[in-house]
């Protein structure tokens, strides 16, 4: 699945950034207790980790899972920051909103033995050079919108008799 941002941010002088968004997934358990999420070594992609939800899997105990994060600050000093603790009676799953993290990203099972299934997107920042095709898309963008867009009539008025 992927997922095209139609709004172009400008990221400087020199281009404009497109957007891409792919499904993510992974399942920690006592198995496979970490996931590191690394993006392409391309130079003109930035890739970010939108985590979404932790939720414990089919067959978790009735025990404490904690699940954290690693990732780079501001600094670019590495650190750690739990995100859930989860438990199958009270707390089975968690909501992160948008939580976006730059690449390289680990998630961890820190406590439990899971399973426990993160969820998010993928996120690919493509940086776009200007280019007068660029206006000419935006044209005929505008001219498709004014297509779809129905014109409106004047109601009929039914004269009485």
């Amino acid at each position: 699945m992927s997922f095209h941002d139609d709004e172009s941010s400008d990221v400087g002088p020199s281009g404009q950034s497109r957007l891409e968004s792919f499904l993510f997934s992974c399942e920690l358990s006592s198995k496979v207790p970490f996931y590191t999420f690394q993006g392409d070594e391309e130079e003109d992609l930035e890739h970010f980790l939108e985590l979404r939800t932790v939720c414990l899997g089919n067959g978790a105990k009735e025990e404490s899972n904690v699940v954290e994060v690693t990732a780079m600050n501001h600094q670019g000093k590495t650190i750690s920051v739990p995100v859930a603790n989860l438990h199958i009676k009270c707390l089975p799953m968690v909501s992160l909103g948008e939580f976006e993290l730059k690449a390289p990203v680990t998630i961890r099972l820190k406590a439990g033995t899971g399973p426990v299934s993160v969820s998010g997107l993928h996120l690919i920042a493509t940086q776009v050079e200007d280019s007068n095709l660029s206006e000419e898309e935006e044209e005929e963008e505008e001219e498709e919108e004014e297509e779809e867009l129905p014109a409106i009539k004047p109601a009929k008025k039914k004269q009485k008799q």
